[in-house]
């Protein structure tokens, strides 16, 4: 079997490679990898172990490429980071270590709020008590395209190895798409040798782990799909605002009120009549002395003047209008928001 060139990880410990050198005679691991993980009794360098050392390590590798020639990873469907991690875990080669190292992964699991720790997201059918939930977020939440969605998973358990077997799925199925985590075989667990490890309560308790979580995904791909439709069928319903309007030629007074006014309240109706002609020469008016402009109607509607009494719409408008009031004799006002409509 060939020496991999840079040691597997497991939740950051570099334990496969650690267990395969101390049956290789590899150099010895860091400080900060043997206080967080020790080798197993059998490993330790009495002159008995050494003796054996050389037979032991023959046998271990080939039990691990009998195991490798087996079981064909491809056809388990895994996530890459499963796959790693399966990887990593058929290479350590005692039941103990990889006992110790779900423990270890248990340790690392993130805190998790009372709001996980629901009914609903109960896990049945575990020694153990479990909780699992999911979001559904966009690959690369930075970006604002239409992307594919991934799931990522929290949970807790109030038992120490059932956590380290729910740790090692939250970190092997986060960050997959619902299609992705509903391919994997549970068949996994053999080929990484944790099975091994288990009792038959905890296997058929891992086996109800992964069954919910991959009901949680496709629960959560729903949701979000009906959101969805939920928003689009919001969209029709919502009024559309007006960008823009047809200018007039020799009307300053009216091409500043409407730009102005669809410019800033952004209305979903808006409509401007100038009844000049029917106040002709109105005495003190600025607009009538420079384009004929002096009386004007506004019907306008938008969500600006929600909550709004009628007064404060009408000064609001003033003011929005600023110098263009000086100008103007008259403004007859009807604002609404599109409750009101």
């Amino acid at each position: 079997m060939k020496r991999p060139s840079k040691p597997l990880l497991i939740a950051g410990i570099p334990i496969a490679g650690l267990a395969l050198a101390s049956y290789n005679g590899g150099s010895a691991p860091s400080a900060s990898v043997v206080s967080a993980w020790s080798s197993p009794p059998a490993m330790m360098n009495t002159s008995s172990s050494r003796s054996q050392k050389s037979s032991t390590s023959s046998s271990v590798l080939l039990r691990l490429s009998a195991i490798e020639d087996e079981v064909d990873l491809s056809s388990l469907h895994l996530t890459p980071q499963l796959e790693m991690m399966v990887n990593a875990f058929s290479s350590i080669p005692d039941e103990k270590t990889r006992h110790k190292q779900l423990l270890y992964m248990a340790s690392k699991l993130p805190h998790v709020t009372d709001e996980v720790r629901v009914p609903q997201n109960k896990v049945p059918g575990c020694l153990s008590t479990v909780h699992v939930d999911c979001t559904l977020e966009p690959k690369n939440s930075d970006s604002g395209s239409d992307e594919e969605m991934v799931v990522n998973y929290i949970g807790d358990s109030d038992g120490l190895l059932t956590k380290g077997l729910l740790a090692l799925l939250i970190r092997g199925l986060s960050g997959s798409t619902p299609q992705e985590i509903q391919r994997i075989d549970p068949q996994f667990i053999q080929a990484a040798k944790i099975s091994q490890t288990l009792t038959p309560g905890r296997n058929n308790g891992f086996l109800n782990m992964l069954a919910v979580m991959k009901k949680k995904a496709l629960d959560a791909e729903a949701a979000n799909a009906l959101n969805a439709v939920e928003q689009d069928e919001q969209d029709d319903l919502r009024p559309i605002v007006i960008t823009s309007f047809e200018e007039i030629d020799g009307k300053p007074m009216y091409n500043t009120i409407m730009s102005t006014l669809i410019t800033i309240l952004k209305p979903t109706s808006i409509t401007l009549t100038d009844n000049s002609s029917q106040h002709a020469g109105h005495a003190g008016s600025k607009g009538w002395e420079e384009s004929g402009e002096s009386h004007f109607a506004l019907e306008i509607v938008a969500e600006a003047f929600e909550g709004l009494s009628l007064v404060k719409r009408h000064q609001l408008i003033y003011m929005l209008l600023g110098d263009t009031m000086e100008k103007i004799h008259a403004l007859e006002i009807k604002a609404k928001s599109p409750a009101e409509v």
